[in-house]
């Protein structure tokens, strides 16, 4: 095959969903390069896909099916067919059904492929199996959540608006890891003259690129929130014209809580002095058209769904939305546009089914009272990254669970399985993708032909459901055919859009007119008092780090510029350099008394990891940061790996995870 160019996109859960240029020739992918054309990723890409051929024929990929021959955990497997492989699974969860009825199956999953067919492929077989269904809360529900309180289902503000911003706050967003492609906009309003505020809890890469930077104490984004609100209404920096015509409760906010949050009261809460609040609200009450660009890691505490409240009301007070470059961007509404209701549980379903909170994962398997025969994993890696690692491994160990793993590599939890089935990656499989932080959606279409006999997801599930008898002739169906089916069924996309998708063309949706003043909630206002709610207006809460977690440090295990939770762990590293490892500021490790290099154990109700020491003097006093989710073979643990300090502690709203909302000690080693 001649050389071809190639479109495409990104497959990895990221807001960004670059757009893609993939190089083929001869059935191997030879480069990828940044789509030009795509409207929001403007032709460059993260360090992680600059690379992505890497991955695709990475010598680790698993090519045939294999069947395990040893203890779990072990990894120890022999080949087996495809036809093997299908008639063990179809076998063993037809037994299960008959001798426990479909709950005693469960599939698990997440976003391993944001592609809307192969991310959801398992869900229309396993609810006609009236299997256990998980919440898919892994991440941050609680942010949504937070967002829907007072806005509804509001459009985020188009992130390209920021452009025009004359003040712009990254608000627990470390962009030059999770979200580079922002940057294009934040660099475009400081060439306008706009300022940059960066607010986290510790000084991340991104600190660099701001004009003021926020350091505030874990979990207590929130206090600061309300702090701020305290002083725009004190100061009169409040829009009181836009506030009487579009917002409810804001004089019940400013009599009932706001006078608690005096700028001394959050500084002893937040840790930031009282001062640099003062200056962060003038600024943001005098700025002509402010932007807030909010990250997910402040929703993963206890209190993740009230801090995202509380900052959402902070554009409202100041009528920001009226302003071209004002607003806030929480995540972007792209099911709007091409929607994924075809593939859903309840429909498949035909009735509502109830779920369990995702990060339960160890309790369902290891305390149920009617125990999880047969789990189906795929596009997920939870014996890596499901919190409470300990339990989550004790119940993937048990001999009398049956699980199969449907994997591009060897993870730590395919080495769990009884059965290993190759998957393929994006560029291998046809899938549609929208993003979460832009408006932006494309087609992947299968760029070369699977490696080895690897099968997508949805032709997996193809198999498996005629294995199991089912004859509906939705499983008759290709991924294209489904592709075509989504987009019949999107009826938001224009007709000529629907036309350049089908081309391959990354296609930016065009957000309705006057979208950022068209409240989608029930008043048609944006809600700062929600009579419904247990808490009416929005308040502080202790994060769970202030309560029922223990531990002198606060553990932040923050984002890896190399990899993205776990995946890219199949890239070769450096094993001589330190991938995993504790960071710690200078007086805390003297405290402790250790230096680089030395070895030190983290350790609290959940469990302990032992870490290399490395010394950063922009870490926050008191807070240990890990980065990145490593494989166990990359772990500096001979048993462990990061979650094994991590709780299935849930948010306040949305059964969220919190997995920064833990505090461990220290001891050397």
């Amino acid at each position: 095959m001649s050389k071809q160019e190639i479109n495409g996109v990104c497959p990895f859960d990221c807001p960004d969903a670059c757009g893609l240029v993939l190089t083929v020739e001869n059935n191997k992918v030879l480069k990828v390069n940044g789509n030009p054309k795509h409207a929001f990723t403007r032709g460059t890409l993260c360090p992680k896909m600059v690379h992505y051929e890497d991955t695709i024929h990475s010598p680790e990929r698993l090519k045939i099916p294999l069947k395990r021959v040893g203890p779990k955990g072990s990894g120890e497997f022999v080949p087996i067919s495809w036809d093997e492989a299908v008639k063990t699974i179809a076998q063993r969860f037809k037994e299960s059904i008959e001798k426990y009825g479909g709950h005693s199956i469960m599939p698990y999953s997440y976003a391993g492929t944001m592609g809307l067919i192969q991310k959801a492929a398992a869900f229309p077989l396993f609810a006609r199996l009236g299997a256990v269904r998980h919440n898919r809360g892994i991440c941050s529900p609680a942010k949504t959540y937070g967002w829907q309180m007072v806005m509804g289902d509001t459009f985020g503000t188009r992130p390209q608006e920021m452009s025009h911003s004359d003040f712009v706050i990254l608000w627990s967003l470390n962009a030059l890891a999770t979200d580079i492609h922002i940057m294009h906009d934040v660099n475009a309003a400081k060439a306008r003259g706009a300022k940059v505020w960066v607010v986290d809890i510790y000084n991340t890469t991104t600190c660099t690129q701001a004009d003021e930077v926020i350091i505030t104490k874990p979990g207590t984004d929130g206090a600061l929130a309300l702090g701020i609100l305290h002083i725009l209404e004190r100061d009169n920096l409040v829009n009181r014209q836009f506030i009487d015509n579009y917002v409810v409760g804001f004089d019940e906010l400013t009599k009932e809580i706001l006078p608690q949050y005096t700028p001394e009261k959050v500084s002893a809460i937040t840790g930031v002095p009282a001062e640099q609040i003062e200056k962060l609200a003038r600024a943001y009450g005098m700025a002509k058209a402010p932007f807030i660009r909010l990250g997910s890691g402040l929703s993963r505490y206890g209190n993740g769904a009230a801090t995202v409240r509380a900052i959402t009301c902070l554009p409202a007070v100041v009528g920001a939305y009226k302003k071209l470059g004002g607003g806030l961007l929480s995540d972007a509404k792209g099911s709007f546009y091409v929607n994924d209701k075809i593939m859903s549980w309840d429909v498949h379903a035909g009735k509502v089914v109830p779920t369990f909170p995702m990060v339960k994962l160890g309790e369902v398997l290891t305390k149920s009272e009617e125990p999880i025969r047969c789990l189906y994993v795929y596009s997920s890696n939870p014996a890596i990254t499901a919190p409470d690692q300990n339990l989550v491994r004790r119940g993937l160990a048990r001999e009398d669970l049956f699980t199969v793993v449907h994997e591009r590599f060897m993870t730590d939890t395919a080495k769990y399985a009884d059965i290993v089935l190759p998957a393929t990656s994006s560029v291998e499989a046809d899938d549609i993708y929208n993003s979460y932080g832009h408006y932006t959606s494309g087609i992947g279409y299968k760029a070369i032909e699977p490696v080895g006999e690897s099968k997508s997801n949805w032709d997996t599930i193809r198999l498996l459901a005629k294995a199991m008898g089912i004859t509906d002739p939705f499983f008759d169906k290709t991924a294209l055919d489904l592709i075509h089916d989504l987009l019949d069924q999107s009826p938001n996309v224009p007709d000529e859009l629907k036309t350049k998708l089908f081309g391959g063309e990354p296609v930016e949706m065009p957000v309705p007119e006057n979208y950022k003043m068209n409240f989608k909630t029930r008043s048609r206002k944006i809600e700062i008092l929600n009579p419904e709610l247990a808490e009416p207006l929005p308040v502080f809460t202790a994060p769970h780090s202030d309560t029922v977690a223990h531990g002198e440090f606060s553990l932040i295990n923050a984002p890896d510029l190399r990899i993205l939770d776990s995946s890219f762990n199949e890239r070769i590293f450096d094993k001589n350099k330190t991938l995993m490892g504790a960071w710690l500021n200078p007086a805390d490790a003297a405290s402790i008394g250790v230096k680089p290099g030395d070895m030190v154990k983290l350790y609290n109700e959940q469990g302990s990891l032992q870490m290399p020491v490395h010394i950063d003097d922009g870490i926050s006093p008191k807070t240990v940061v890990s980065y990145g989710v490593w494989w166990q073979r990359y772990s500096s643990d001979p048993k462990h790996s990061i979650n094994v300090l991590t709780s299935s502690r849930l948010t306040d709203y949305a059964e969220g995870s919190t997995f920064y909302d833990v505090k461990v000690d220290i001891t050397p080693l």
